[in-house]
């Protein structure tokens, strides 16, 4: 198994639905065989269409998920899709580079400029460092240092030295705690944290939002955690919902 960058546009000339499916060419087959059972970022690059003159693509890495098998287009035989499960919008897109460093280290030739020919292939392999400080980036404002572990005073002297546990990014990833944080706030955003029942803007006097983002399709009947089966709504609306 490998992790990958897939390249995607807003208007893709293929058929993409990144919640669901990535279709590609049987250039990369070999490529994406081999993100099988591992974990993708989504990238959305400069050109929002097929036209070459076009621009406006916000040059970002947006979201994550995992793959988990490829099947062949029935409609055209050199053309394959790759079904992915787990999809994850960033909180916030990532540019290809901060300052000087580049998040893939491909990308960037030996005088410091941008490779254009990296930057041509849809598909490119990812480092298991590299999955981690974009997934990191994306998710900043929602993956926080969990506080230490405070002894307990009973203990006494059997007590251990308080240590803080970070787990790893793809735990965070799969953990359904951290999954309801990431929708919520991609829901929430989405609308503007407007209920869609009723309209009304509901914000309390800190700025926070007081909607509740709700799956339109459950995720106990395979719902994604997708903006695209997000609704937000005030609390009365929630119990009449078909949220989970």
């Amino acid at each position: 198994m490998a992790k990958a960058v897939f390249t995607t546009k807003s208007e893709p000339a293929y058929d993409d639905l990144p919640e669901e499916r990535y279709h590609f060419p049987r250039t990369y087959l070999r490529q994406v065989e081999a993100t099988v059972g591992d974990w993708i970022v989504y990238y959305e690059p400069r050109r929002p269409s097929s036209d070459p003159s076009s621009r406006g693509g916000r040059q970002a890495y947006f979201a994550t998920a995992k793959v988990e098998r490829i099947s062949r287009d029935p409609r055209s035989p050199d053309h394959y899709y790759a079904f992915v499960s787990q999809f994850l919008p960033f909180d916030r897109p990532v540019g290809f580079r901060e300052g000087e460093r580049f998040f893939e280290a491909q990308l960037q030739r030996a005088d410091g400029r941008t490779s254009k020919g990296a930057f041509g292939r849809a598909v490119r392999p990812l480092t298991d460092a590299e999955f981690e400080l974009i997934n990191e980036a994306g998710f900043q404002p929602v993956l926080q240092p969990e506080a230490p572990i405070e002894a307990s005073p009973q203990l006494g002297e059997l007590s251990e030295e308080a240590t803080a546990y970070h787990r790893p990014i793809i735990e965070r990833l799969v953990a359904r705690p951290f999954r309801d944080v990431a929708f919520s706030i991609a829901v929430k955003s989405a609308y503007r944290a407007t209920c869609a029942a009723t309209d009304l803007r509901i914000v309390n006097g800190g700025g926070r939002s007081e909607v509740q983002a709700a799956h339109i399709r459950p995720v106990s009947h395979d719902g994604l955690d997708s903006v695209r089966n997000g609704i937000a709504l005030c609390g009365p609306f929630i119990g009449c919902s078909i949220a989970d």
